[in-house]
């Protein structure tokens, strides 16, 4: 197999006049740039609209894109907004998204853009919403939402809305038929967009891997359109949620409150829902990074109420019976198993069986006390090694933070001095490994510290908002990584 490698940078940490990375000129121009340097990846995280907390891995639809990443300059030119509608506060810091600043902003541009454009896109419009089904759910989800305040379904004051009793449904289609319409319009001009983008990004060799998150949020169109498929109760409300079990770096664990699939349902179905999911992941990425893998084993549920994660129980999840049918269902896309945390022989029997890569991360490696199987010279070639994701310091913050011993033992190991540059050290150090894939974080690349984290774990907010300021993506850094690159064989 070819060795290849890539860099991790989400579209909303793209550079932007508007307060958060679109699909515009910036991302076109980061696609040149990964060409420049020699890169045939290009990471991404779930691509979904964001809830309260502004995690990509809290979505209002497994199937949407976000509309915050709909590019402005680029409906301007569409002649749907004006070069002054552009005007407004986006934030007053290049590195940080605001995303308070973002909500009040862009959704009234949006409108107009639609005001404008669904009259003259109608045909298109409606030829993209037969295509795709789930429309119908999302948007009058969306449509609901906004009519009680943006409060989850569960919370929603109207029974039979949150039931779906189809006489209630039916009403609310005809009450809330424009901005139904106005939330499909957005999604039309988001694949659009997606879609040329995409396309570009092919035409220069590359490929994209991106993020399938091993649940969905509570408070989506997933969930209250599809409720059989989840484990509810009485009123739809939830019995258990997920989380992961007190460890090390939490004594409470982490509680994060997605409702849990009813397997023997969707097995019943043939898995159906989850190969939909998959199906409108393809339409986004090449490659499909598997989070939290090792649920798919096994998975830690919590009784619904609980305010930590402690007192949850292990139970049993589909493995290799829902494993082997998504990847025979979908033989043209690759994926990878985000295989991090707590393994058991169990999780590796199921990785081994199921033939896909595994993940192994150099910040996890150099424990000075004990072996450690992230350790370059462990590693067989079937596998994506990271210096560190999206969920861990940047590589410098790790230098300062970790136990001395660690970080003494990292300097020997991969030879690390000063000339070089540690960070630049570490990526030496992924890349020459035997992993057939490398993939490194933007943040490392330009060596940046705490300020460069991307998210924190277990806590729920002021994270996703790092970005790339412009000319930081130079032709000199591609250069550089072109080098390494180049030396390693990728």
């Amino acid at each position: 197999m070819d060795r290849h490698s890539g860099i991790l940078l989400h579209i909303s940490s793209l550079p932007s006049p508007y307060g958060i990375g679109t699909l515009g000129r910036e991302a076109y121009a980061f696609a040149d740039f990964l060409r420049a340097a020699g890169q045939k990846y290009w990471q991404l995280l779930p691509l979904g609209p964001t809830s309260y907390g502004d995690s990509p891995y809290q979505s209002f639809s497994t199937f949407a894109g976000n509309p915050y990443f709909i590019d402005l300059d680029l409906l301007a030119e569409d002649g749907l907004l004006s070069s002054s509608d552009l005007a407004a506060d986006w934030g007053g810091d290049p590195r940080q998204v605001d995303y308070g600043k973002i909500y009040a902003a862009r959704f009234g541009l949006l409108r107009r853009a639609f005001q404008t454009g669904y009259p003259r896109d109608r045909e298109a419009v409606e030829a993209f919403s037969r295509e795709n089904k789930w429309l119908d759910n999302y948007a009058l989800y969306m449509a609901l939402k906004a009519r009680f305040g943006m409060k989850s379904w569960l919370d929603w004051p109207d029974e039979d809305l949150r039931l779906r009793r189809e006489k209630a449904l039916e009403q609310a289609r005809e009450e809330l038929a424009e901005d139904i319409r106005f939330y499909v319009y957005l999604q039309h001009l988001f694949f659009k967009q997606w879609d040329a983008l995409r396309e570009y990004i092919h035409s220069l060799g590359i490929r994209i891997i991106g993020d399938l998150p091993i649940y969905v949020a509570m408070d989506s169109a997933d969930v209250w359109a599809e409720p059989e498929f989840f484990q509810l109760g009485e009123g739809n409300v939830p019995t258990e949620v997920s989380g992961v079990p007190p460890d090390y770096f939490s004594a409470d664990g982490q509680l994060w409150g997605n409702p849990l699939y009813d397997y023997e349902r969707m097995k019943a179905d043939g898995y159906g829902w989850w190969i939909r999911r998959v199906e409108g992941a393809g339409r986004l990425f090449d490659v499909i990074r598997i989070d939290h893998f090792r649920g798919l084993e096994s998975y830690w549920a919590v009784p619904y109420g609980e305010t930590t994660a402690k007192n949850g129980r292990w139970r049993k999840g589909p493995g290799m019976d829902l494993v082997g049918t998504l990847t025979n269902w979908f033989p043209n896309l690759s994926f990878i198993a985000e295989d991090l945390g707590f393994l058991t022989p169990e999780v590796h029997r199921l990785l081994a069986d199921s033939g896909l890569p595994g993940m192994k991360v150099l910040e996890f490696a150099f424990d000075a006390r004990e072996p450690s199987n992230y350790l370059p010279h462990t590693y067989d070639r079937h596998c994506v090694c990271y210096v560190g994701t999206h969920d861990n310091e940047t590589v410098e913050q790790w230098r300062w933070q970790a136990d001395r011993a660690d970080v003494t033992f990292a300097r020997k190991y991969l030879g690390l001095n000063d000339a070089e540059g540690f960070h630049w050290g570490m990526i030496r150090g992924g890349m020459a490994s035997v992993a057939d894939t490398f993939v490194v974080q933007m943040q490392d690349c330009l060596g940046l510290g705490p300020e460069g984290r991307m998210n924190t774990p277990g806590t729920g907010w002021g994270n996703w908002r790092w970005r790339l300021l412009p000319g930081e993506a130079s032709p000199a850094l591609a250069k550089k990584l072109y080098h390494y690159t180049r030396m390693y064989g990728r």
